[in-house]
C-alpha cells in the first residue's frame, strides 16, 4: 500500500464521515443544498491536495461562475468527481446512481442535497429520474452528467448514452463540455490503489441547445470531448 492509498483511508475517509454528519444537519437549515456544495468543493479541494494531485486547467474564461450549465465529462477515474467539485467554481449537482442514494448516512446527505438519483437502464423509470435533472437545472444550479454511464478502464472516450441530451433538449440549458485527461492513471478502475500526478480538464466553448435536438447534442459533445483527448492527451 502506497502512501497516497493510506492518505485515503486514515485521513480522507474519516474527514468525509464526520463532513457527511455535518451535512445532514446544514441540509436541514439549508435546504436548497448550497451549502453542501461549498463543503463538497472544499472537500474536492483537499483531496486534491493531500492525494499530490496537481490539476492543470485550460478554457476557465469559457464559462461564468454566475450562470448554470448542464457539464458534461468524460469519466475515466474514481478522483474525477471530487477534481470537478474542487475545480469548477459552479453551484454543481451530480447525477449519481441509485444504489449511492440506498447508502445509509451518505446517499440521505445527496439525496437531501438536491443530487439526482438515476435508475439504470432505458426503461420509462429511468427516464423519469433522468429528466429530475432538468428541474435542478431551472432552479438556476449546475447539473453535471458523465453520459458514457460507467468509467472507463483505459482513459478512452465510451459511447455516449443519450440520457444526457434529452435533458439538454428539454431544458434548454447550455452544455459545458469538460475533458478530463490523466484521472485514469491517479485512480483507475477496478482497484483501491491511489497515485499522485497530474490531472488536466479542458473546459470548452459552451454549446448552445437552443433549437437542436438531443442526437445533434449528443454528436457535437462527443466530438467536442473526443477531439481534446486527441489533442491534449497526446501531448501530455
Amino acid at each position: 500500500m502506497n502512501l497516497q492509498t493510506l492518505l485515503f483511508f486514515i485521513v480522507i475517509l474519516p474527514v468525509m464521515f464526520f463532513g457527511l454528519l455535518i451535512a445532514l444537519v446544514v441540509n436541514l437549515v439549508d435546504p436548497t443544498g448550497d451549502r453542501f456544495h461549498r463543503m463538497a468543493a472544499w472537500w474536492g479541494r483537499f483531496c486534491a491536495r493531500l492525494l499530490g494531485i496537481d490539476i492543470v486547467i485550460s478554457g476557465e474564461e469559457n464559462y461564468r461562475k454566475d450562470r448554470n450549465y448542464l457539464v458534461i465529462s468524460n469519466h475515466a477515474g474514481m478522483a474525477d468527481i471530487p477534481l470537478l467539485l474542487g475545480a469548477l467554481h459552479l453551484n454543481l449537482r451530480f447525477v449519481a446512481k441509485e444504489e449511492l442514494g440506498r447508502i445509509p448516512l451518505f446517499g440521505w446527505a445527496l439525496k437531501q442535497a438536491g443530487y439526482v438519483m438515476i435508475k439504470r437502464g432505458q426503461n420509462r423509470e429511468a427516464l423519469r429520474s433522468l429528466l429530475n435533472a432538468a428541474s435542478v437545472l431551472e432552479q438556476g444550479r449546475s447539473v453535471h452528467i458523465f453520459p458514457e454511464g460507467t468509467r472507463s478502464e483505459d482513459g478512452q472516450l465510451l459511447p455516449f448514452k443519450r440520457g444526457a441530451f434529452m435533458i439538454a433538449q428539454n431544458s434548454r440549458t447550455p452544455i459545458l463540455p469538460v475533458t478530463i485527461i490523466g484521472s485514469s492513471a491517479i485512480a483507475p478502475k477496478k482497484s483501491l490503489k491511489i497515485r499522485k500526478g497530474q490531472v488536466r480538464m479542458i473546459i470548452g466553448q459552451p454549446i448552445q441547445t437552443a433549437g437542436k435536438k438531443a442526437a445533434e447534442l449528443q454528436e457535437e459533445t462527443y466530438r467536442t470531448i473526443s477531439a481534446n483527448l486527441d489533442t491534449y492527451g497526446n501531448a501530455a
